[in-house]
Order: C-alpha cells, then sequence, then structure tokens
C-alpha cells in the first residue's frame, strides 16, 4: 500500500472512531420511550422526525426579528467544554437572526448535557428540551452547531430527497444496521442547492464497515471533506434565514 493510500485509510479509521464515540448508547441516561434517527437525531413515539418546517416546531421569533433560544450548560462541564459549545453558538449566530442566551426561567429551553453521545431532538419541542454532548467524545465547536442545527428543525444534507444527483452511497460499506441512517426523505430543502460543505453532511467514512468510503460526491472537482465541522456554511446560514424568515442579520 502506497504512502498516499495509507494515509486515506488511516483518515478513514479516525473518522470511524469518532463516530463510534458519539454515538447514544442504551445507557439509562437516554430518555424512556427514545429513539434514535440518522443516529443522533432523538425520536419520542408517536412524534415526528423527519420533518420540521411548521410552525409548531420551530423557536418563536421576537419582535425585535431575532430568533432568541435559552440554553442551560450543565454543571458538570468543564471551562473549557463550555467555551467550546458556546464558540458552536457564535458561529451559529453570525449572518443569522439566531440568538443563545442563557437560561432566566424561560418556558421553552435547550437543557445541555454531557449525557451518552452527541445527540439533539428535532427542532422546538416545548418545554425543557434534553441536548446531549459527551465530555469527552462531542467536544468540538462544530458538533455542538450540528446538533444545535437539529434542535433548530434541520435534518443531515444527505437525506434531501435530491441527494443522488450530488452523492453515491456505497452501500455495501456501510455498518449492517446503520443503513438506515442513509435513507432519503421528503424534506423541503427551502430553495437552496445542495451544499456538499454542509455541517448537516455525513462524513465519506461516515459509518463504514470496514474503512472504506461510505458516502463518495459526484463532483469531480470538489476538493472540501464531505462531513467538515469546522463551522456552518454559507448555505447551512442561507437555511436558517429562510427557515426562520430572518430580516435582522447582524455580523
Amino acid at each position: 500500500m502506497d504512502f498516499k493510500k495509507w494515509i486515506k485509510h488511516l483518515y478513514g479509521w479516525l473518522l470511524c472512531t469518532l463516530v463510534v464515540l458519539s454515538l447514544p448508547s442504551s445507557a439509562a441516561q437516554v430518555p424512556d420511550g427514545t429513539s434514535f434517527r440518522d443516529g443522533d437525531i432523538a425520536v419520542t413515539t408517536g412524534r415526528r422526525s423527519k420533518v420540521c418546517f411548521a410552525r409548531s416546531c420551530l423557536w418563536s421569533k421576537s419582535v425585535d426579528g431575532h430568533v432568541y433560544i435559552a440554553y442551560r450548560l450543565s454543571l458538570d462541564y468543564s471551562d473549557l467544554d463550555q467555551r467550546i459549545i458556546k464558540s458552536g453558538m457564535e458561529n451559529m449566530e453570525r449572518g443569522t437572526c439566531v440568538r443563545f442566551v442563557p437560561w432566566t426561567h424561560q418556558r421553552d429551553y435547550l437543557d445541555i448535557q454531557p449525557k451518552s453521545g452527541c445527540w439533539s431532538y428535532l427542532g422546538q419541542r416545548g418545554g425543557r428540551q434534553t441536548l446531549s454532548l459527551q465530555s469527552p467524545g462531542c467536544m468540538l465547536s462544530g458538533v455542538a452547531s450540528h446538533e444545535l442545527m437539529h434542535a433548530l428543525g434541520f435534518v443531515h444534507e444527505h437525506s434531501r430527497i435530491d441527494r443522488d444527483n450530488y452523492v453515491t452511497v456505497l452501500w455495501e460499506n456501510i455498518w449492517k444496521d446503520r443503513v438506515r441512517n442513509f435513507e432519503k426523505f421528503k424534506t423541503n430543502s427551502l430553495g437552496v442547492p445542495y451544499d456538499y460543505d454542509s455541517i448537516m453532511h455525513f462524513g465519506m467514512y461516515s459509518y463504514s464497515e470496514d474503512g472504506d468510503p461510505t458516502i463518495k460526491p459526484k463532483r469531480k472537482n470538489h476538493n472540501t471533506h464531505l462531513g467538515q465541522r469546522t463551522g456552518l456554511s454559507q448555505l447551512d446560514k442561507m437555511k436558517i434565514n429562510k427557515l426562520y424568515k430572518c430580516e435582522t442579520l447582524d455580523d
């Protein structure tokens, strides 16, 4: 095996390891009656998990044009953990009308806890809403942003009904019990083009059984690794602004 191929397989293995570490376990920390779709979207029995474009599952917009989302961070997080999570929030605020504010007894809020794995419910559920960012395991600002995007109402980019025009799913390389994580759904793309750079996209080696790619871009000149967790892409922010009808945008 030549050096470049070895590096490629090592990179794939590292990504697979990160996926394994971030998967929710069957521990008692997972709420009763909760299952998971696409690996990290928490679903309660009887509640739809794939579509969140109705007003009932969106966070409310204030009269000043901002969408204020209250959050409470567990006291179990270290100072460094808190800075990482807040960095993920700040990345989502830049160029959108979304603002994360510390909880001061608001009725609806995110209760961010270091439970088992990285996961979130889809959209606003009402009342206290758990979002899990395990420490260690999920302590990257981009991972925090990814789960917060789920809480805003967004599913994974590769779940789009038109995804086969842009990526190839290599079914034979996927863990057999994780194949459902690659299903397509009739989600509303909000008129935004398919985004290889989305923070909501799976990586090329997500849920790989043997270290080989599970999803590849069809665009030959695409150089960015699928599944980046550096920060929101411009199209990610465009989707937020379209879904929440943002008019008040701050840098």
